[in-house]
């Protein structure tokens, strides 16, 4: 295996901590820090079309619901990685850009429903196809096989995290 800095910082808690399993930090620390680099990386392509991380996020959502593209705000919120209190703010931004827009449903005049205009619709499928190209660039050092292990060990890994940490009746 090639050097990284997680290395480093291993063998120097193996000095300092001999007592004291480091290897954690092997698995940990490299996803800590790909995250960060994938992170920025990846907010380069949403603002090169105008989108915070929170509306590109918002935007998907409604995109991949499929016609009418119409959700309710909570289900929004369920189904992205945008906090309850951040959701209200990017639909007032993505509103005033005219990318959504919200209306009263026919249903229940109480509840709110969200709709990607056809504006937004343009920027989503832009951005996603820019995105998805991003994605695959930085993934261009994993040979396939690697990849798809990847893929299947971080999403074992994922489910089970996301399952020890649902709020129970979700």
């Amino acid at each position: 295996m090639s050097k990284d800095k997680v290395s480093h910082i291993q063998e120097q808690w193996r000095v300092e901590r001999p007592d004291i399993d480091s290897s954690p930090v092997g698995v940990v620390g490299r996803v800590h820090r790909l995250g960060n680099y994938l992170r920025r990386e990846i907010l380069a392509v949403y603002r090169e079309h105008g989108l915070g991380e929170g509306e590109f996020d918002i935007l998907a959502t409604l995109r991949r619901r499929g016609a009418p593209f119409t959700m309710l705000p909570t289900d929004l919120g369920r189904q992205t990685m945008v906090t309850s209190g951040g959701i209200s703010k990017q639909l007032d931004r993505l509103e005033a850009s005219g990318l959504v827009e919200r209306s009263v449903s026919s249903d229940d005049a109480r509840k709110r429903l969200v709709t990607l205009t056809a504006k937004g619709k343009s920027v989503i499928d832009a951005a996603y196809t820019e995105h998805m190209e991003n994605e695959a660039r930085l993934l261009t050092d994993l040979d396939p096989a690697d990849r798809e292990a990847l893929e299947g060990i971080l999403g074992r890994w994922l489910a089970a995290v996301e399952a020890a940490n649902e709020p129970p009746g979700e």
